[in-house]
């Protein structure tokens, strides 16, 4: 065993020790979508005294965290997003009218003085009693009455706590006692005492305690309390006849303090507990079923070295999951789709390597297995490097672009590449070189699986087909699908999502099952006549309306309960149209930013007609998937954006595959007919494109047939966008750039030399476009 691969063994087992060492001691953060639980995102509002900075976002956000707290959430979560949006994460809550209702509220607590019944001028609450800038609103009191009030002489600032209790010694039942800072107790003394020097039962005996401009009570002085004397500093206590949950709240707000922004819902989005235990286990047997079917199939194709893949494969798992945990990353719902997903991705580098040791084995016979091995590591570095970076600026997009559970999907999709690099270029590198070292593994092409050719590339050589000698045939089949696909999109129209339209999106589950029809009529009849009635799978009921506050999702819940027996909410999803804009844009701004990145990219790494080419390519498959979604009735959400870019992650990686061969076989015959040189190239990564194909299509049948209806349209965009990604890799983009290089005046890339290979040797007068394989 050589010193590089000792050094790759001991890397490697310390890198799996600690990734054992988190993963049985830490646990994983799970999104709101996979615990169950309700998430608000509250966009902060100019006022009249701030404006919606950082800095005033970050004081209303510590004022929430107040509230939420008092309210006894089990690990609630409050961060702010960007300048003015506060992202509210609350688990275990299902309904989220009263966490809304607390946390939305400004609460501006003020104490003033009555200076008497309205006047005849002042008949609407709010008008001055006069002019003059002195005076107070006019408001109405608990009786209906209107009250002149004096300006605010004592705000909530000055309350330093508020506890709510049930008064059974003077009958008053429930109330809020106020303690008050010491200089607030002293200007309390002072309004009261100004207030007990009028007549009882006059209104200027009052005092008037405003929250957010209405008067909540307005006590009056006792009789025993003497003129310019006033109350005790200490303390006071507001009667109102509350119930127990009004003087809560009440109390609760009061200590929260006011909020120093006024703050607007923009998202709110529930979900049931039911709903992720399920989807976690869902996911977990997709994973178990489809890696395994992922690893029988590079076992079978790669034998020894195949089985080593698989291992190597595992500790990919073990390493994704306690990255994911070390970093404190939530798992979402797409997130754990992502980490599934990037397990078939990670057959790739090991796929690619394989095929380029078979080739390197097949050119030279005489080379130890060893030797094939280590040139196939370094011959496929230039793919695997540029493929995982094109996959890489995906998830970096959507992480940047994309708005909650996207990003989980992006974050995980970052580390897949890392951790996918890192166990197929070191831990699954170790194990073959390893195993490379034996005889018996080199001396049996059945053990080691690389000594063979393999037989797709046997049934490609004895064929030699010439798929690129009419490249504008395979750009009319191209054309003719884009047609099909812009067609839906006309015909039928693209189905968008909640997210993307602004509304609210319910999905309910009856005792009792419900028809459609019968859902949609009790709806019509309960004055909700513009919802939407759909079935959501399990015989669950799914309702899209326009705007539809709290109060109205609970009558609409009511209504269907009449018909559906016992109804319980499932999942909850309020998208406010101001976010539903910006949302719609940003995925505009997605796609816009991963085509010009990836032409920037590709044209820097290869030619600019390798990069226009590309990009043909993946905008073909962008508009086919769209399109496809468009005549199958699919919503088109976040959730889609996360695949749509995979797929253009994807597709980007399988041309960067076969242009990076065109690339080397072209520099090394340089006067070979570019269609030739192309053929050949597309000919030589068939087997790769094929077997790296067939691992991820085994982890995403498992995804859409096991991964139950949450993740159902995840897979089948995938499954789409990689089966027309491999064709458009291949019969697009390669044809594409055969026609532009007939065009283009460049000269053919430069040949790289290798180290100590001087030209002239019989190595190098040997057939460059010869791939070596005999049958």
């Amino acid at each position: 065993m050589t010193r590089a691969t000792t050094v790759r063994a001991v890397l490697a087992a310390a890198v799996l020790l600690v990734s054992v060492l988190i993963t049985l001691t830490m646990s994983p953060r799970l999104g709101l979508d996979l615990q169950g639980g309700t998430r608000i995102v509250l966009q902060a509002k100019d006022s009249d005294t701030a404006k919606a900075d950082r800095e005033s976002t970050d004081r209303t956000l510590e004022v929430l965290r107040q509230r939420i707290d008092s309210l006894g959430v089990t690990e609630p979560t409050l961060t702010r997003s960007g300048e003015d949006r506060i992202i509210v994460e609350l688990p275990d809550v299902q309904d989220p009218r009263k966490a809304a209702e607390v946390i939305g509220r400004t609460a501006q607590l003020s104490f003033h003085a009555v200076q008497g019944p309205a006047t005849q001028n002042d008949d609407k609450a709010g008008d001055k009693a006069d002019a003059n800038a002195d005076d107070g609103p006019t408001l109405p009191d608990e009786q209906g009455r209107s009250l002149d009030l004096g300006p605010a002489r004592l705000s909530g600032a000055g309350v330093k706590d508020a506890t709510a209790a049930f008064d059974a010694q003077q009958g008053a039942g429930w109330t809020v006692s106020l303690d008050f800072h010491k200089k607030a107790g002293r200007d309390w003394t002072q309004l009261t005492g100004e207030a007990a020097c009028h007549p009882v039962q006059d209104d200027r005996r009052r005092v008037a305690i405003v929250l957010d401009e209405q008067i909540i009570s307005s006590p009056q002085v006792s009789p025993s309390v003497g003129c310019n004397v006033g109350l005790p500093s200490g303390s006071t206590q507001i009667t109102g006849s509350f119930s127990a949950d009004e003087a809560q709240e009440l109390a609760l707000l009061i200590k929260g303090g006011a909020l120093p922004l006024p703050v607007e819902i923009v998202e709110q989005r529930t979900v049931g507990p039911t709903l992720g235990a399920d989807a976690i286990d869902a996911s977990a047997r997709a994973a178990l079923i489809g890696a395994a079917a992922t690893a029988l199939f590079i076992t079978v194709i790669y034998r020894l070295f195949g089985a080593l893949a698989a291992v190597a494969l595992a500790a990919y798992g073990l390493i994704s999951y306690a990255a994911l945990v070390a970093l404190g990353v939530t798992l979402t719902l797409p997130g754990l789709a992502g980490f599934v997903l990037a397990i078939g991705m990670a057959v790739d580098a090991n796929v690619l390597v394989f095929e380029r040791a078979r080739e390197e084995h097949a050119q030279h016979p005489g080379r130890s297995l060893r030797s094939s091995l280590t040139a196939g590591f370094r011959g496929a570095w230039s793919a695997v490097a540029d493929s995982n970076v094109t996959t890489l600026i995906a998830g970096v997009l959507l992480f940047f672009l994309g708005s909650g559970p996207v990003k989980g999907f992006g974050v995980t999709l970052a580390i897949g590449v890392f951790a996918s690099m890192f166990s197929a270029l070191v831990i699954a590198r170790a194990l073959t070189e390893i195993a490379a070292g034996s005889r018996f593994v080199s001396d049996y092409q059945g053990v080691n699986g690389i000594t063979a050719p393999g037989r797709v590339r046997t049934w490609l050589t004895r064929r030699d087909p010439q798929l690129m000698r009419s490249p504008r045939r395979w750009l009319l089949i191209s054309t003719a699908l884009i047609a099909v696909a812009v067609l839906g999109i006309v015909v039928r129209g693209v189905n968008l999502g909640v997210e993307f339209t602004g509304g609210r999106l319910v999905e309910y589950s009856t005792s009792r099952p419900v028809d459609v029809e019968r859902a949609r009529s009790a709806l019509a009849d309960a004055g909700f006549g513009d919802a939407e009635v759909t079935t959501a799978g399990a015989g669950d009921l799914s309702v899209r309306t326009g705007k539809l506050d709290n109060d109205g999702e609970h009558a609409l819940r009511a209504a269907l309960a009449e018909e559906g027996g016992k109804t319980t909410k499932v999942r909850d999803e309020l998208i406010g149209p101001s976010l539903g804009d910006e949302l719609r844009r940003n995925a505009l701004i997605a796609l816009g930013i991963a085509v010009l990145v990836q032409l920037a990219y590709l044209a820097i790494r290869f030619r600019w007609t390798f990069a226009v080419a590309s990009v043909a390519a993946l905008v073909h498959d962008v508009i086919i998937l769209v399109g496809a979604f468009a005549w199958l009735g699919r919503t088109v959400d976040g959730i889609f954006l996360a695949a749509l870019l995979t797929v253009i992650g994807y597709s980007v990686n399988d041309s960067v595959v076969v242009f990076d061969r065109v690339r080397e076989l072209w520099a090394k015959a340089r006067r070979v007919p570019f269609a030739t040189v192309a053929n050949q190239a597309v000919l030589q990564t068939v087997p790769r494109t094929v077997n790296t194909g067939m691992g991820a299509l085994f982890i995403l049948t498992a995804l859409a047939v096991l991964g139950g209806d949450s993740l159902a349209d995840f897979a089948l965009a995938l499954l789409i966008g990689i089966c027309v990604g491999t064709y458009s890799s291949v019969l697009t983009a390669v044809p594409a750039a055969l026609v532009l290089e007939r065009s283009s005046k460049a000269p053919p890339p430069a040949r790289k030399r290798a180290p100590g290979r001087r030209s002239g040797t019989r190595a190098a007068r040997r057939d460059p476009l010869d791939n070596g394989a005999r049958v």
